[in-house]
């Protein structure tokens, strides 16, 4: 039988690492489990990420698990890990309130595609994590972990705070602009979008068809590689899934045979809205990279993508929310209706024109992705915000998001105020194992002092 470990020693392990002591029996999933549990008992009421949770529910999933090891079969490739899945995301038989009045009490008869492929994979589903409403910019009830007084970003807010909390080491969340750079980036964790359509998302709450992109969240580059691997695939029902062989993302990330990586440090549209303290971590990040990056300039078609994307979300949102203006459109907030309200004055030329920018977009960043193994960029324009009125600025990923190209951001830096600073990594589209690699590599770097 497993000793059971000290829980904030057991909580501190990588995902990675937590994979194998589960997989040779040196931990339980009960254990780990009731680890998380204990720690989400203890921060939960400062940090209040979580929007649905039942530890009775995670305690009988990981019983099952460990069973299933003790008689010998064949393990997933998460087996016992817990992952809190963002309150958009349908889970069978528990709430999904897409953190919205309009939805309170719902309860899905099916599991969303990537649900399935989490319990398939072995994986505990720990609970649901706060949503903005309906995914959009009206904040949930979540804090910061590293200051109560500061926004954590949204939208997925409370899967950010979870992992940053060490309530739970993995975390699914969506991004239509920002949010899965953003709270990541204020939070201080790992947060990866990877390619648009890597990840299915069938079962999962839609506003924006062309942009809605699931993403994970970590405590280290490897550990969103693992997460993200198991996710990947081919979905029939989501039609921006290919039926290509899903990509390597852990072994690629873990390897260290190649080259060191090359940086292209871009200095995004509306860069003057970034603080001294973005703009000179930037700086000195490049300098201490010294050869290994060079400065480049996007093409001047990119100063239109926020205008093109805005577009695109608006005019969708307007059309998939339908159902919620129907149903209540006093209880929506005032965000959301301002959104859709423009969404639906905007005409059909100028919607489909804007369809056109992903392409454009992707054409004018093929010269630099042939220079660079990655672009070097701001992950937001300043430090999670003072107050909780707002989610904070995702002007520096709408435009990844257009592109639907994979960025991660890592937590390399932290502000004159104490907090955390994300620095984002673009790399090219379907390039995502590449990217995290590069990215896995600038962390040891930095870290190593090299």
């Amino acid at each position: 039988m497993a000793v059971k470990p000290n829980n904030a020693a057991l909580l501190a392990l990588s995902a990675a690492v937590l994979r194998d002591r589960l997989a040779s029996g040196a931990v339980s999933a009960v254990a780990l489990a009731e680890a998380c549990l204990a720690r989400i008992a203890e921060i939960e009421p400062q940090v209040q990420a979580f929007a649905f949770l039942d530890g009775e529910h995670v305690l009988a999933q990981a019983r099952a698990l460990d069973l299933l090891r003790t008689k010998g079969m064949t393990l997933g490739p998460l087996h016992g890990l817990p992952v809190a899945l963002k309150d958009v995301i349908d889970t069978k038989g528990t709430p999904t309130e897409n953190g919205t009045l309009l939805d309170q009490g719902r309860v899905p008869t099916e599991d969303a595609f990537l649900v399935q492929r989490l319990k398939a994979a072995g994986a505990v589903i720990i609970g649901k994590t706060v949503s903005t409403e309906l995914a959009f910019l009206h904040p949930g009830k979540t804090m910061n972990p590293h200051n109560a007084a500061h926004t954590p970003g949204g939208s997925s807010q409370g899967s950010a705070a979870a992992v940053a909390a060490g309530m739970v080491p993995l975390a699914v969340g969506t991004q239509t602009g920002g949010s899965i750079i953003r709270p990541a980036a204020y939070c201080g964790t790992v947060g990866f979008k990877p390619t648009f359509g890597l990840i299915p998302r069938t079962g999962v709450l839609t506003q924006s068809p062309t942009l809605d992109t699931m993403g994970v969240f970590a405590r280290t580059v490897e550990d969103a590689a693992l997460l993200a691997e198991v996710l990947a695939g081919y979905d029939a029902g989501d039609t921006a899934t290919s039926l290509a062989a899903p990509p390597r993302l852990f072994d690629v990330a873990m390897s260290d045979r190649f080259l060191p990586p090359t940086f292209a440090l871009i200095q995004p549209p509306q860069y003057d809205l970034a603080d001294e303290d973005t703009k000179l971590a930037l700086a000195e990040l490049a300098e201490h990279l010294g050869e290994q990056c060079f400065a480049a300039a996007l093409p001047s078609t990119f100063r239109e993508a926020a205008e093109a994307r805005e577009r695109i979300n608006f005019a969708e949102m307007a059309k998939c929310f339908y159902s919620y203006e129907r149903r209540g459109w006093d209880h929506l907030s005032v965000e959301t209706r301002d959104a859709m309200t423009k969404g639906k004055a905007v005409l059909a030329r100028d919607y489909l024109a804007a369809l056109d920018w992903r392409g454009i977009l992707n054409g004018g960043l093929e010269e630099i992705f042939d220079r660079c193994d990655a672009i070097l960029t701001p992950a937001t324009p300043t430090a999670a915000p003072h107050g909780l009125g707002s989610t904070g600025s995702a002007i520096f990923n709408g435009l990844w998001t257009l592109c639907g190209t994979p960025a991660v951001t890592v937590p390399l830096f932290t502000a004159d105020n104490g907090m955390p600073m994300g620095v984002q990594l673009v790399g090219r589209r379907g390039d995502d194992a590449r990217l995290l690699r590069t990215a896995r590599w600038l962390v040891n770097h930095i870290a190593a002092g090299e």
